[in-house]
């Protein structure tokens, strides 16, 4: 592909995925430095005052709980309505949920909730995934993966501070709603280009069975599953982990209020949402590892510095190093996955892919709040830090590279 093929992709993709992303991504990092402090004040025993961060880190993995338990059902759905009704379909869903509690629901319905969030995430996903893999070529995929994970780090950048603060004048209740109208303007563009690229292309999802196709595909990927799969729950386990970690830390541990704590992510996620250029260019000129192994390693290492934090400014520089660490693997997941991703079954590979990250992601709120119950929040970055450092393993030991550093005619059909 030319550079100004590569251009009208990208430019094509602005208004169908990396606006509503932009816009979905700011509602959501809006409940980061938020949701926890929420439902740990929903959750207190009212007797002796007391948290129980186990109930506070279940309720922020709902979400991915949600996603996880979609995610193959969406791969069917997708073999059926096209990737625009997927996107916008997720959309919607993930608006209402937010919208929910604005409410002030009780910890059941806020359960709920979380679940339906994450059903929504996981159609959106995985109607986005499929369809940026389809209109983007192998040799640029790193920098159109990197450019969509900044986007999102964009987003969690603007999201947090504004959250904070809004929860700090407003209430909880006023920002949940702000957040969930942000989440619902994000259907706007989508909605208004329904038109996709190639719209006139057929899918290449078989008709078969959803429980054939999965059956075909474990078989054939089996192996790549497995090692990559490994890592890959690893991975979105430390990802998961921190949005946790930072806001109970600073809370309980440093003793910061809403507006502190929300700053602090913000100055964590500016730093990130810079170093997708970098990412990108080291995916696609290097290689994917090149970007993943020292991104995970540095950031186990920045989690493990999280409890020498004594004070805001010490939050503030462990979540730039932090931020620093995850920036420069922006996009890498998703580059991954769509460069392991086969033509016969897009569908159901990219469902089993959103599948394993999705056990991941639910696991670093568990941990945080099962390690925090059980040994203190001080013991409970370095359990994080060790899931990191195992991604970091696994991809740099078993996992092999993907990039393709001479592009050939073929890859501009992906």
């Amino acid at each position: 592909m030319q550079p100004t093929g590569a251009l009208n992709t990208l430019t094509s993709l602005i208004p169908r995925v990396y606006l509503p992303a932009f816009l979905s991504s700011v509602a959501t990092g809006m409940l980061v430095p938020t949701l926890p402090l929420f439902v740990a004040d929903l959750v207190r025993d009212p007797a002796t005052g007391q948290e129980n961060i186990t109930l506070v880190g279940l309720a922020v993995g709902m979400a991915a709980l949600g996603t996880l338990m979609w995610t193959l059902p969406a791969g069917l759905l997708l073999n059926r309505i096209s990737e625009w009704m997927g996107q916008t379909a997720g959309l919607a869903v993930m608006a209402g949920a937010v919208m929910v509690l604005a409410l002030s629901p009780p910890y059941s319905v806020l359960v709920v909730a979380r679940l339906l969030m994450g059903a929504g995430m996981g159609l959106w996903a995985l109607s986005r995934m499929q369809y940026m893999r389809r209109v983007t070529p192998r040799h640029q995929r790193g920098r159109i993966m990197s450019l969509f994970g900044g986007t999102n780090r964009i987003g969690m950048f603007v999201g947090p501070g504004l959250g904070g603060t809004m929860a700090s004048t407003l209430g909880y209740e006023a920002m949940f709603l702000i957040a969930g109208a942000c989440m619902a303007v994000s259907l706007l563009p989508a909605v208004a280009y329904r038109d996709a690229p190639d719209s006139d292309r057929r899918s290449s999802q078989s008709a078969v069975s959803l429980l054939r196709g999965l059956g075909a595909t474990l078989q054939a990927r089996r192996s790549i599953l497995l090692r990559a799969g490994t890592g890959h729950i690893f991975a979105q386990s430390i990802r998961s982990g921190r949005p946790v970690v930072l806001p109970l830390y600073g809370a309980f541990a440093l003793g910061l209020n809403e507006q502190e704590i929300g700053l602090a992510v913000s100055a964590s996620a500016a730093i990130d949402m810079t170093l997708f250029p970098l990412a990108g260019y080291l995916m696609d000129h290097f290689g994917r590892k090149f970007a993943i192994v020292p991104s995970f390693a540095l950031f186990s290492a920045s989690m493990a510095l999280l409890s020498q934090a004594r004070d805001f400014t010490g939050l503030v520089l462990i979540g730039l190093l932090i931020g620093f660490s995850n920036g420069i693997g922006s996009g890498s997941m998703l580059t991954l996955g769509t460069d392991y991703t086969p033509s016969e079954r897009p569908g159901e590979f990219l469902a089993i892919w959103r599948l394993v990250g999705g056990i991941g992601e639910m696991g670093g709120p568990v941990v945080v709040g099962g390690v925090t119950d059980l040994f203190g929040l001080m013991l409970a970055p370095f359990f994080v830090a060790a899931l990191g450092l195992c991604g970091a393993l696994t991809f740099g030991f078993f996992v092999p590279e993907t990039l393709e550093k001479q592009p050939t005619a073929s890859d501009a059909e992906p």
